[in-house]
């Protein structure tokens, strides 16, 4: 009897729409699709204690998560662009103005942790991978995030009245503390989301 060989490891959006063609067209519009639904999900406030939050961070766990590393990666940075180029793309933008210097204000190490976050959450929601897994690299990379976040803000972030970061506690205090419980869920969620996507897609073989 012959010894049935295991898949190779590959995303999720890989496994469900195999690559036509040309991938990199697919990859392109995956990308611009994924950045949109980011847009979105920043704008989108939910009710929540101690702070409401918006669905910004679920989009990109999840995104990196089913994209794989390197696109999931390459579609936080795409929306980051957005940005970078003056569109008001970012959760308070309106009334703050995006561009270049927006990377310089409080929340400019969270978007960049967005990117590492992509890719650690890409790797995590490979195909084998063990729910654990998953879950595990899911929560690094919201981890890796909040840390990204949580320096920056401490240390290096240029603030309205010019100061160079507000400090450990302070930044702990208004950066993190507020939104562990709702980025958590947020986490458990797109883990679910994914691995739930994984389950259809082998029992659709």
């Amino acid at each position: 009897m012959a010894e049935t060989l295991p898949l190779p490891a590959t995303s999720m959006v890989n496994a469900a729409l195999p690559a036509p063609r040309s991938q990199v067209l697919r990859n392109v519009a995956l990308a611009v699709v994924g950045s949109l639904l980011i847009i979105a999900a920043a704008k989108v406030k939910v009710p929540f204690w101690p702070v409401p939050m918006t669905l910004q961070t679920l989009a990109v766990l999840g995104l990196g998560a089913a994209y794989g590393a390197r696109l999931g990666a390459a579609t936080v940075a795409l929306y980051i662009a957005y940005g970078l180029f003056g569109l008001p793309v970012f959760t308070n933008t309106p009334p703050v103005a995006a561009g270049p210097l927006y990377l310089l204000g409080p929340t400019g190490g969270f978007l960049i942790g967005f990117v590492a976050a992509a890719a650690i959450a890409g790797w995590a929601g490979s195909r084998g991978a063990s729910l654990w897994r998953l879950a595990g690299g899911v929560v690094l990379a919201e981890i890796v995030l909040m840390a990204f976040g949580f320096g920056w803000l401490a240390l290096g972030a240029q603030m309205a009245s010019g100061a160079t970061g507000i400090g450990f506690a302070k930044a702990w205090a208004a950066g993190v503390q507020p939104f562990l419980l709702g980025d958590l869920i947020k986490a458990a969620l797109a883990a679910s989301l994914v691995g739930a996507g994984w389950s259809v897609l082998k029992r659709r073989g």
